[in-house]
Formats: structure tokens, C-alpha cells, sequence
């Protein structure tokens, strides 16, 4: 048995497997997604503000019940637009609620347009909406569904400053409480501090505690490619239990499973390439929640203990919001935030063949030239192991005369066959089964980069050269698919012509298939599996030949 050819065979199902699910996924994108009305029903529909009932009552906070939840988003009134630009992000807030309604990443393009930069929040029809909101919860206190005011339209960033920040009045009844609500952009940062500054101006304590949450419909980003079946949905993250995915559908059949009280950790929504979530102080009791709301609206988010202010005093109740790029170095913003990068099953690979690429593009500044080394160190670290499987298909090679031979001489016989090729085999020393190891070793490896080069931000849009401007794209001209296949018809020339017609075909089609699969592939990964040939192509021809070699001047010395 050919193993080599097994290799390829085993991706070439890998492949169609991919282009299958991709097919399927915009052809019945219904039973993945639940579709978004284009309408502003989409919306979660208009509640009041919770009655004194639902107000958790002055103590550590309690377990989860239907009580101890903030309120339902409602449908955005017409309230004050609020603009914010940083050096990284253009926002929106509005002044019912202090909801950031709108969050555009200036230094990540849109996935349609790369002229326009992607919108990450969004409130309206005819697109997915997203947005952030916070609150209080409290008798008389604001949520976010209450108004406030603020000094100015405008905040923009100084160029020597080092952080913008809004501040919003709560309108109402300020005798018993006063609320302000702080909104704070960082320079050169994804991180928002949203935290409510409260003083007790009446005569009686007042208890009050905080909610955070974001609130996303189930459409996954426009742009999105054929072969991308990446994950949208929410993520919790604590100590205790790590990283745990919480499907929207889970949400909705009220299945989920996730620690709902911790004193670390947070709470975020997921999707190709980015994240947003809360962030509460470490060591802070908190309470997380998902819920599903009116429409395709789903609502994910945290709860941080009451506090009881007493009159005359000052209390500030905060959390920090990312939202921005899903990288690997989250990590250092918050444990297991860079856990947001989903390399899929083959993370413990996948991890680090991102970490030596990045390491790799740090000396070269392209992404396109970090796979080709990554390439060739992969094919140096698998060097022996494929030479072994090389040595046996050129061995293979050298008596496929004498395999002929046998063949015409057994007929039709396959058992007479099969004990002739063992019997020759075992006389010339070749082991059919010599290279299964290295071929088996790099399946893994293959699926693991597929997944490293899909779900890096960082090769999203990435150019190597000429009509390459996107690594993580399909080849727009499917020149590389192309020259993929004439690789592949190079290098299964070098190896033994099969002895069943049959497979013998299945090797001619296989070329012209991977190339049609690889159309779909993102170009990084099919720049890598050129690369791969060639190199493989170089070794495969120098130890055929030196087994040729081999061969003729032992036949030579038995005919002297």
C-alpha cells in the first residue's frame, strides 16, 4: 500500500469536507444561524424599568433568579448621538442608557470594503445589531433605558493626550442619588472603562450594584468566506472552569452550562476575528448571565456586587470593555482572553506554528515570506521521516519492472499476487509500510495550519505579492491552485505508476481535484502546500535517483 498516495487522499476527503460544510452553509445558512429580520423588530422590544420587587435586596450578591437580572434592552429611542474617535476606534454613544451604539476599528478594514473600516457595534435595520450597554440596579437608580446628559456632541483625542473621556449626567430625580456615568477611550487601546460615579445626596442609605452586557442577533459578519465555519456566539471564562463556548442555541433552549457566580473571569461574544467582552476587576465577586430576548436578540453579561452608600458619601461601581481584534496576547490584558482565538481541536499545534510564523514575520515584515520559511523549517524538522518514506517509493520505483513481471505471470490470480510482491519485497528489503509514520504525522500538521492561517487576524488582509493582497482569501485569479496541481502532477511522476488501473486513474484526477478544492483555500495555506511540493519534489528526486544509482551498479557487479 501506497501511504504516500493515502496522505493525499486523506486531505483531498479533508478538503472536501470543508468545501461540503462551506456549501451548505450558504445554501441553508438557516440551519445554522437564525436569520435576522431586516426590520427594526428585530430589535428587543420596549420593557419598563424594573419595579422595586425586582431590586435584589442590601446583601452579598445572591444567587441567580429571574429577579436578580438587569432589564431587558429595549428598542433605541431617539436619543442624543454621542461621537467618540480615538487613534483605533470611532464610537457612538447614546445619551438613553449611555449605550455604545456604534464601535468602528479605524486600523481593521470592512470585510466587503476594505476601504471603509469594520463596524463592530451597530444599532439599526438592514444590518446586524450589536451594541454594549450598563446600568444600575436600584430603586430610582439608571439603567439603560434611562436618559442622560451630556456637555458635548464632540470627543476627539489630543495628539498628546493619552485617554478621551465622557462624562453623562443621569437626568431625573437627583434627590436621592447622583449619577454620573464615565465613559473612558484609551489611546492606542481596545479597552473601554465604563464605570458609574454615585453620591448620596439624600438623608437615607441607598443600595445599589451595577450590570454590564452586550447584546448581539445571531447574523454572522458580512464577507465572510465559503470556507470559514467559524464560531458566533458567547464565551465565559474563569479560573475554575476556563474557557467555555455558549452557543446561541443553547441560550435560547435555556441549556447552558457555565459558572453563573465567580470572583474572576469574564463574559464576551465571539465572531470571526474579533471579540468584545466585559472585564470586571480581579477578585471581585460577580454574577454572569445569558438570556434570550425578543426577536434574534441575545443578551450576555455580568452583575458586580451591591454596595449600600450612605448619606453624604461617594461610591464608583466600574468595568472594563475590549472590543476589538481576538489575538493570542490578550492574555496579558486578562487570563484567557487570548483564548478568543479559536484554533479549533489542533490548538496545542496550531499555537505555536502561529507563534514561530509571527516570529518569522517580525524579521521579514511579510506574511507571505514568514509561511514559505515556516515551510521549509517544517520540512527540515520532518526531514528524516519523509526521506524514509522516499527511500521506500523509490526502491518501489526501481522494481516496478519486476512487479510487472509478477503480474503478467499471476494472471488473474490476486492471491498468488499478493505472495509473489511479499516474496519480492521481502528479497530486495523494502517495507510497503516504511513511510507511514511521516505521512501520518503530517496530517495533523496540515489541518493545524489551515486553522492557524484562518482564524489569525493578523493574515486578514495580509498581501505577499502582485495579485496577492489577501493570505487569508481565496486566490482571486487561482493562479496558486493552479500551480498547486502542476506540482502535484511533478512530484507523483517521480513516485511508482500504481499496479491496479484503477487507482492509477484516481492519481491522474486527484491533481485536477486538489487544485478545484484549493480554489476555495485561503492563498497562505495553498503558498504553503506549493512550497511544501517543491521542497518534497527536490528531496524525492535526489533520493530516486541515488536509489537508481544504487541499483545499476549492483547490477553491474553481478554481471561481472
Amino acid at each position: 500500500m501506497d501511504l504516500h498516495r493515502l496522505f493525499l487522499f486523506l486531505i483531498f476527503v479533508f478538503s472536501l469536507g470543508l468545501v461540503w460544510d462551506g456549501w451548505q452553509r450558504h445554501q441553508y445558512p438557516e440551519r445554522y444561524i437564525q436569520q435576522s429580520q431586516a426590520t427594526n423588530e428585530s430589535l428587543p422590544k420596549a420593557q419598563t424599568t424594573p419595579s422595586a420587587s425586582s431590586i435584589p435586596a442590601a446583601s452579598p450578591l445572591a444567587a441567580p433568579t429571574q429577579a436578580r437580572v438587569a432589564p431587558q434592552p429595549v428598542q433605541q429611542a431617539a436619543g442624543k448621538t454621542i461621537h467618540v474617535k480615538t487613534d483605533l476606534i470611532e464610537a457612538e454613544i447614546n445619551t438613553i442608557g449611555g449605550e455604545i451604539s456604534r464601535l468602528a476599528l479605524l486600523k481593521h478594514p470592512d470585510g466587503e470594503n476594505k476601504d471603509k473600516p469594520l463596524v463592530l457595534f451597530h444599532r439599526g435595520a438592514d444590518t446586524h445589531n450589536y451594541a454594549a450597554q450598563s446600568g444600575l440596579l436600584g430603586a430610582g437608580l439608571p439603567n439603560h433605558n434611562s436618559s442622560f446628559a451630556s456637555e458635548q456632541d464632540q470627543y476627539v483625542l489630543a495628539e498628546n493626550a493619552e485617554q478621551v473621556q465622557v462624562r453623562l449626567n443621569a437626568e431625573g430625580d437627583a434627590a436621592l442619588i447622583k449619577v454620573v456615568k464615565v465613559i473612558t477611550f484609551h489611546k492606542g487601546s481596545y479597552l473601554v472603562d465604563v464605570a458609574h460615579e454615585l453620591e448620596n445626596t439624600g438623608s437615607q442609605p441607598v443600595a445599589a450594584s451595577s450590570y454590564y452586557q452586550l447584546i448581539r442577533d445571531s447574523m454572522p459578519l458580512a464577507g465572510s468566506s465559503m470556507l470559514l465555519p467559524t464560531y458566533v456566539g458567547a464565551a465565559v471564562y474563569t479560573d475554575q472552569e476556563k474557557f467555555q463556548k455558549v452557543d446561541f442555541a443553547d441560550i435560547e433552549k435555556g441549556k447552558t452550562e457555565y459558572p453563573k457566580q465567580a470572583d474572576d473571569g469574564w463574559i464576551g461574544l465571539l465572531q470571526h476575528y474579533f471579540v468584545s467582552a466585559w472585564l470586571p476587576k480581579e477578585k471581585t465577586h460577580r454574577e454572569y448571565f445569558t438570556r434570550k430576548l425578543d426577536g434574534d436578540a441575545y443578551s450576555v453579561g455580568v452583575i458586580l456586587p451591591e454596595q449600600t452608600i450612605d448619606p453624604g458619601q461617594k461610591a464608583v461601581m466600574g468595568a472594563t470593555l475590549y472590543a476589538g481584534p481576538a489575538q493570542t496576547d490578550l492574555g496579558e490584558i486578562a487570563p484567557g482572553l487570548g483564548l478568543t482565538v479559536d484554533y479549533g481541536w489542533l490548538t496545542v499545534l496550531s499555537a505555536p506554528l502561529f507563534w514561530v510564523m509571527a516570529l518569522f514575520f517580525d524579521w521579514t515584515q511579510n506574511w507571505g515570506v514568514a509561511i514559505i520559511l515556516l515551510t521549509v523549517l517544517i520540512k527540515l524538522l520532518f526531514f528524516p521521516l519523509s526521506a524514509a518514506s522516499y527511500r521506500s517509493m523509490a526502491k518501489m520505483r526501481v522494481v516496478a519492472p519486476k512487479l510487472e513481471k509478477i503480474k503478467q505471470q499471476s494472471g488473474g490470480d490476486r492471491e498468488k499476487l499478493n505472495r509473489a510482491m511479499m516474496e519480492l519485497y521481502k528479497t530486495e528489503k523494502i517495507n510497503p509500510l516504511g513511510g507511514c509514520l511521516p505521512v501520518l504525522v503530517q496530517i495533523p500538521v496540515f489541518i493545524a495550519l489551515y486553522w492557524a492561517i484562518l482564524a489569525s487576524v493578523e493574515l486578514r488582509y495580509a498581501p505577499f505579492f502582485g495579485w496577492i493582497t489577501d493570505l487569508s482569501a481565496a486566490d482571486p485569479y487561482y493562479i496558486l491552485p493552479l500551480v498547486m496541481g502542476a506540482s502535484m502532477i511533478i512530484q507523483m511522476r517521480l513516485n511508482p505508476k500504481p499496479p491496479d488501473p484503477m487507482q492509477a486513474r484516481i492519481m491522474q484526477i486527484m491533481p485536477i481535484a486538489f487544485s478545484v478544492i484549493f480554489f476555495f483555500f485561503p492563498a497562505g495555506l495553498v503558498l504553503y502546500s506549493i512550497v511544501n511540493n517543491v521542497l518534497s519534489i527536490g528531496q524525492q528526486w535526489y533520493i530516486t535517483r541515488a536509489a537508481e544509482a544504487e541499483a545499476a551498479s549492483k547490477g553491474a557487479a553481478v554481471k561481472r
